[in-house]
């Protein structure tokens, strides 16, 4: 026999609205769609914008990777450069908790971002410009633990290279190096 139990019904209802409403309160709002202004320099926007104008012109590259003493080089063609750039993009220091998180030292040819905490990633950012353009980005982020210790230091300098180095110490199994070079 069947027996009807209204409260099923409800129970359905509200876990699907406790579902949605947990997924949308954890998408967090990026600073750009808050309408807040950025604080430093958007290295997120900026290398967006290099992937679109990349894969646009879908440059040829004299790509190098190596790995410890291993090195190996070729002359290809990026097929993501959203994926080849990532590394940069992650970069990005505008999060809302951050924006007192860097001290900003400013030439007429560079600005240099330092980070205050020794928890920050990203250490250091700089940019260099000619002509009111940017000619190069170097960026070192660091991450360290018990276990762990990784650096990385990444250069860009747009319509010349990028160079990506990588080099990880983990306490037990020792160290690694990486390194990525595309010259254009």
């Amino acid at each position: 026999m069947y027996w009807y139990n209204p409260f099923k019904k409800y129970t359905i209802y509200a876990s699907v609205l406790l579902l949605l409403g947990s997924s949308y309160a954890c998408n967090k709002p990026e600073i750009k769609e808050t309408g807040a202004e950025l604080k430093y320099f958007d290295l997120k926007g900026y290398f967006e914008k290099e992937a679109t104008r990349l894969t646009a012109l879908n440059p040829q590259v004299d790509k190098s990777v190596a790995h410890n003493a291993e090195t190996e080089s070729k002359n290809v063609r990026i097929g993501s450069w959203k994926k080849e750039l990532n590394l940069f993009t992650e970069s990005d220091i505008n999060k809302p908790a951050w924006k007192l998180s860097y001290d900003v030292q400013t030439n007429a040819d560079s600005t240099v971002y330092a980070a205050k905490y020794p928890e920050l990633k990203t250490r250091r950012i700089v940019i260099r410009k000619k002509a009111g353009q940017v000619s190069e980005i170097a960026i070192v982020n660091n991450t360290h633990n018990i276990l762990y210790n990784t650096t990385e230091k990444l250069q860009y300098a747009p319509g010349n290279y990028y160079r990506i180095e990588k080099t990880q110490k983990v306490k037990v199994m020792g160290g690694n190096s990486y390194m990525i070079k595309g010259k254009f």
